[in-house]
């Protein structure tokens, strides 16, 4: 991906869509037996495109790290799994003519998850995303007007967070007791099967017992 050229391209656009931002009081949605490791994030190599104000390498980490885990964080599997992300570019927007040229912020990283146990990567290539900022009254008219700049690296950051779960979300068979099973070469666990006519769940029986008469004699049978 070239991202010099898509980052420039998606900055003097003037509306954008931007993905409504999930409550964080809501469960997340259940991706299998999954908990969250490290969170490696390497942004040395980010570069600013366009017009843009400056952010240190450390304060891209710092975020992502924070925002991955307040979301990505709240599964409690048991199964670790690790994502590294590296920060490729972005552009935090500057004051410009409001409505008509004013830029929008927006982020571009590349993601990659592994099984922490086998230390092999889940996904074949790496998952490169395009981060756009929220939509809200404070961005519809550029948010290098109404923000800070922490405040759009934070905005950002979150949205970065919630499209990384959404991917995992997107591949949840990843973290099946198949496919870990399939990655640690052993053979998938059978799931039992009844036999034809017989019940799957074993039915109690009582248990026989013989006929006795009013005084607790046995019967003798003819």
């Amino acid at each position: 991906m070239n991202i010099r050229k898509v980052l420039s391209s998606i900055v003097v656009l003037a509306f954008l869509s931007a993905c409504a931002r999930q409550d964080l009081s809501e469960p997340p949605e259940p991706i299998g037996d999954f908990v969250l490791g490290y969170t490696i994030v390497v942004a040395k190599n980010a570069e600013p495109v366009g017009p843009s104000r400056k952010a240190e390498p450390e304060e891209w980490e710092t975020l992502l790290k924070e925002k991955i885990a307040a979301r990505i964080g709240r599964y409690q599997g048991e199964r670790i799994y690790n994502i590294a992300v590296g920060v490729d570019g972005y552009a935090l927007a500057v004051p410009g003519v409001p409505i008509l040229l004013s830029p929008k912020s927006v982020l571009a990283i590349t993601v990659n998850i592994w099984d922490d146990a086998l230390g092999l990567k889940l996904n074949e290539k790496p998952k490169q995303l395009i981060v756009l900022e929220r939509l809200s009254g404070e961005t519809v008219v550029g948010s290098g007007l109404t923000q800070t700049r922490e405040q759009q690296m934070r905005n950002l950051a979150e949205n970065a967070a919630r499209l990384i779960n959404n991917w995992l979300v997107e591949n949840k068979v990843w973290f099946t007791p198949e496919a870990v099973a399939a990655r640690s070469g052993q053979p998938a666990p059978a799931a039992p099967v009844a036999a034809p006519g017989v019940p799957a769940e074993p039915v109690a029986v009582p248990p026989a017992t013989a006929p006795r008469d009013a005084a607790g004699d046995l019967i003798t049978l003819p």
